[in-house]
């Protein structure tokens, strides 16, 4: 995000660009780690990534660093850029695990309120992507590509509504639990 950010705009300070990473919401739908940005700007200083260009000192705010992006910098960027772009990631699946593993001890009616209430929480996710994206575009914050991959974001939170959706039908035509079958429990 770093090493984009610089050489697509140029030579900026870390709370421009903190602010930019912010303003997109990239902590949350890229897992880029806003809060250490700072940290990560010196260790790309350290790795010749980027380069120090001068200090900025606006009023009584404290200095500001302003960092370009190195040759260095842009190679490992296209190297970063492949990557991303040609690996899938899946990642860890927490709740398929829970549900592989651990599904059939849960109480069905406990398990079916918490899985609405995630289903809730992915279309509100969904659809506050949606008027974000719709909003930024309007205010000429993100181009046709940003907007893309902000619009990729929605429907994988859409996809995952779906899911639940299906898995509820699952859930409840499951027969009965043992322990409940039993006589005498």
């Amino acid at each position: 995000m770093v090493l984009g950010t610089l050489a697509q705009h140029g030579p900026r300070h870390g709370h421009e660009i903190r602010r930019l990473a912010e303003l997109t919401n990239v902590g949350e739908w890229g897992g880029v780690s806003v809060g250490a940005l700072y940290r990560e700007l010196r260790l790309m200083e350290i790795e010749s990534l980027v380069e120090a260009v001068r200090t900025e000192r606006v009023g009584r705010r404290p200095a500001r660093t302003v960092y370009a992006i190195t040759d260095e910098g842009r190679l490992e960027l296209a190297i970063l850029r492949e990557q991303a772009t040609r690996t899938v990631h899946l990642g860890p699946d927490p709740l398929g695990v829970s549900l592989s593993f651990a599904g059939d001890g849960a109480d069905r009616e406990e398990l079916a309120s918490w899985l609405r209430a995630r289903r809730d929480s992915c279309a509100l996710a969904a659809t506050q992507l949606a008027e974000e994206r719709l909003h930024m575009v309007a205010r000429g914050q993100l181009g046709p590509l940003q907007a893309a991959v902000m619009y990729r974001g929605q429907l994988h939170a859409e996809t995952d509504v779906r899911w639940h959706d299906e898995f509820a039908k699952v859930l409840a035509g499951l027969p009965p639990d043992e322990e409940k079958r039993r006589p005498g429990v």
